[in-house]
């Protein structure tokens, strides 16, 4: 961060920031303070998938006290807990976060960003546009109901652990353990590799 200026003049209504401050600016992302690490899964199986994970990702990154460390590669996979053909199939993604919000404020916050993506709840395992879930926060283990951590069906889905293992292959499941050994329990079946499709990390 600095005063800008034109053609090597300094433009003189703005006044210098000092260095210490440039630093405190450019320092805040990394330091956050005391920032907790945490895993959310996104999956998209209507309208332009691609399109919505990847502004779901810019919309997690836009918030305060949050930054997104790691996108994972994209995945298509069928619906989950629905008779086959009947919807469309997703594009599931992992990505890593830092954050300073508590879990209740992540959770406000992935639901503001299915919201803005025109989410709709009619029915348990519907299509959605965006589905924007907190997999892990920290090493918490909590069954409270508004949210329980970590995710409580995690374990089963490979669409989950897939892309998690591809953007941190240590990863491991507060409570259960290393996620490696609990995907090689499920396999891999059903979960589509799509190397044509890339999300970027935001800048």
């Amino acid at each position: 961060m600095t005063s800008f200026s034109t053609d090597g003049q300094s433009d003189p209504t703005v006044q210098p920031v000092p260095a210490s401050v440039v630093e405190q600016v450019d320092a805040a992302d990394i330091t956050l303070s005391n920032p907790k690490r945490a895993v959310i899964s996104l999956g998209s199986n209507l309208g332009n998938r691609l399109d919505t994970l990847q502004g779901a990702i810019d919309a997690l990154e836009d918030t305060p006290g949050l930054r997104v460390k790691a996108v994972s590669p994209v995945y298509e996979t069928e619906p989950w807990g629905v008779a086959p053909g009947s919807q469309p199939s997703y594009f599931n993604a992992v990505i890593l976060v830092k954050t300073t919000l508590p879990p209740s404020s992540l959770l406000e916050r992935g639901q503001a960003v299915e919201e803005a993506f025109d989410r709709v709840r009619e029915e348990r395992w519907g299509p959605r546009t965006i589905d924007v879930d907190i997999v892990a926060y920290a090493d918490v283990v909590s069954d409270d109901p508004v949210l329980t951590l970590p995710h409580p069906r995690a374990r089963e889905r490979a669409f989950v652990l897939v892309p998690w293992l591809d953007v941190d292959p240590e990863a491991e499941l507060p409570g259960a353990g290393p996620v490696a050994p609990l995907l090689d329990a499920i396999g891999r079946d059903g979960v589509l590799p799509r190397p044509d499709l890339e999300l970027r990390l935001p800048e």
